[in-house]
């Protein structure tokens, strides 16, 4: 996991605090760089110059979504199931649902999908993730089907459900606020059903599955470079701070990030992510190391020898 600061920083990825600080970049670097104590984080995030007077930064990990798929999820009653996707919103660039696999006994045959609200604190180092709802909570609330995209109907009649603050109310990116809240703000109003509700056919398009879009090429200004392989998303605010492209043979078959303002649109026809940068640079681009998890090594390890 790589580690960072939320709202006043920026990140340079795969350069040493003393690179960040020296680079020939001030409109990226122009700011003090300040490197994990950690020694083998790779990651770098740097004071911008406009906001080192501001309040301090609240630290956050980046975390792997390929790393997640597959962890187990508990309410304080047992398991629930395990990690099977996740649905983010294309327009903010933010996870808004997990996708649980129940098929292990409980609610077979039903998809689950858990709000990022339940999570309360996602800072959790381990291969069993908990949600702050009861068993029954779940079962009742709102079912979807499989094959039919979540449209804005569900999501009304889901936070209604739960009583939490909708993500489409307001100018955060969690509505009212920059993560998500267990609980609405105080003076907090709905609006009416349908109000702001997304496409005519209750269908939002800017919902997509991770799974269905790793495997994506990506298409520079000058040309297709590579593909989708995972993402990193940022744990406090559950935003996609990158996608992690592997490059083709061309480059080296390296893994590089591209930040999501760097894209300008998803094809889902054409299954191509489009970006507003040239070969060059990402020839250029410094290659992009994976952290390893240790309890994913520790599971792996009690997997093969059980």
């Amino acid at each position: 996991m790589l580690f960072g600061y939320e709202s006043d920083t920026e990140e340079v990825l795969g350069k040493s605090a003393e690179e960040a600080h020296s680079c020939e970049c001030p409109e990226v670097c122009g700011g003090e760089a300040t490197e994990h104590p950690n020694p083998k984080l790779t990651s770098v995030y740097v004071t911008k110059p406009e906001n080192r007077l501001s309040s301090p930064p609240i630290p956050f990990m980046l975390r792997s979504i390929k790393q997640l798929y597959g962890d187990k999820l508990s309410t304080p009653e047992g398991e629930i199931g395990r990690v099977k996707d996740f649905y983010f919103d294309s327009r903010q660039w933010a996870v808004r649902y997990v996708v649980v696999d129940t098929s292990a006994g409980w609610l077979p045959g039903r998809l689950v999908l858990i709000s990022p609200h339940a999570f309360g604190n996602f800072q959790q180092d381990a291969d069993c993730l908990l949600l702050e709802l009861t068993r029954k909570q779940i079962e009742n609330a709102p079912s979807i089907e499989s094959h039919r995209p979540v449209s804005r109907q569900y999501e009304e009649a889901y936070y209604r459900y739960y009583g939490w603050h909708r993500y489409w109310d307001g100018m955060e990116l969690w509505g009212g606020a920059g993560t998500p809240m267990v609980s609405p703000p105080p003076g907090y109003h709905e609006m009416d059903p349908g109000e702001n509700s997304g496409s005519p056919n209750g269908d939002d398009p800017h919902l997509r599955s991770t799974k269905s879009v790793a495997g994506y090429h990506v298409h520079t200004r000058d040309g297709s470079i590579g593909h989708v392989t995972d993402y990193m998303i940022d744990d406090l605010s559950w935003a996609v701070r990158n996608l992690i492209v592997e490059t083709g043979h061309w480059y080296s078959g390296k893994e590089i990030v591209i930040s999501p303002s760097h894209i300008e649109r998803i094809s889902y026809d054409e299954s191509t992510v489009f970006v507003d940068v040239t070969r060059a640079a990402i020839h250029d681009a410094a290659e992009f190391h994976m952290p390893r998890a240790r309890y994913r090594e520790s599971r792996e390890l009690s997997e093969t020898t059980a």
